[in-house]
C-alpha cells in the first residue's frame, strides 16, 4: 500500500472536521445565506484544496527549501487574509442576506484553501507522515487527493448546514454577537497555531 490508508483517513477526517478558517467561512456562509445558496461556495472550497495537493505532491516543497524566505512571506500574507476574514465573521449578523446581497460563489470558495495556512500544514503532514517512502509520485498524490476530497465532500456541507441551523436558533438574540466573536476567535487561533506552533 502506497499510503497508510486507515490512519490517514482518521487523520484527514480529524483535520477537516475540526474548526479552522475554511470551516468557519462555510459555517458563516450557511448562516448568512442558507445551505442551498452556499453550495457553490462549498464546492469551490472542496476543490480548492486540490490546487495545493498536486503542486506539493510534485515537489513544491523542494522549492520551499530553496527559497524559505519567500514561503515565509507567503505564509504570513495568507494568515493576514484569514484574520481579515475572521474580522468579517466577528461582525457578521446571521439570518438570510438581503436581496441585494448574494452568497459568495464557486470562485470565492476556490481561493480559501490556497490562502489557508492550516490547509498547507495538513497537506504537507499528509505526505510526510502517511506516504510510504519510494511510492510513485502520481500514485501517492492521487491517493492523498482522493482521501482529502472524500472527507471534504462529507464534512464541509455539514459545517454549512450547522451554520444554517445556528442562524435559525440565535439570529436576532443576545447570543448572536458572542457566537460570531467565538467563531472568529477560533479562526484566528487556528492560524496562529500553524504560524507559531508548527511549520509549513
Amino acid at each position: 500500500m502506497s499510503v497508510a490508508l486507515t490512519s490517514f483517513i482518521v487523520f484527514a477526517a480529524s483535520q477537516i472536521g475540526t474548526p479552522g478558517p475554511a470551516n468557519m467561512a462555510l459555517m458563516a456562509t450557511g448562516a448568512r445565506f442558507g445551505f442551498r445558496a452556499a453550495l457553490p461556495f462549498v464546492a469551490g472550497v472542496a476543490l480548492g484544496k486540490q490546487l495545493i495537493i498536486w503542486p506539493i505532491g510534485f515537489g513544491l516543497m523542494q522549492l520551499a527549501e530553496r527559497a524559505p524566505l519567500l514561503f515565509t512571506a507567503l505564509k504570513f500574507a495568507s494568515a493576514a487574509y484569514i484574520i481579515w476574514l475572521a474580522w468579517k465573521v466577528a461582525n457578521l449578523r446571521l439570518g438570510q442576506g438581503s436581496q441585494a446581497e448574494s452568497a459568495p460563489g464557486f470562485m470565492a470558495g476556490l481561493i480559501v484553501h490556497p490562502l489557508n495556512p492550516k490547509a498547507w500544514a495538513m497537506i504537507v503532514g499528509s505526505f510526510t507522515a502517511f506516504v510510504v517512502p519510494g511510492t510513485p509520485t502520481l500514485a501517492a498524490t492521487a491517493m492523498v487527493a482522493a482521501v482529502l476530497l472524500g472527507c471534504q465532500i462529507i464534512l464541509h456541507p455539514l459545517w454549512t448546514l450547522t451554520g444554517a441551523g445556528i442562524a435559525k436558533t440565535v439570529a436576532g438574540t443576545i447570543w448572536e454577537k458572542y457566537l460570531m466573536w467565538t467563531l472568529a476567535a477560533l479562526t484566528v487561533a487556528s492560524v496562529l497555531f500553524v504560524l507559531f506552533g508548527g511549520s509549513i
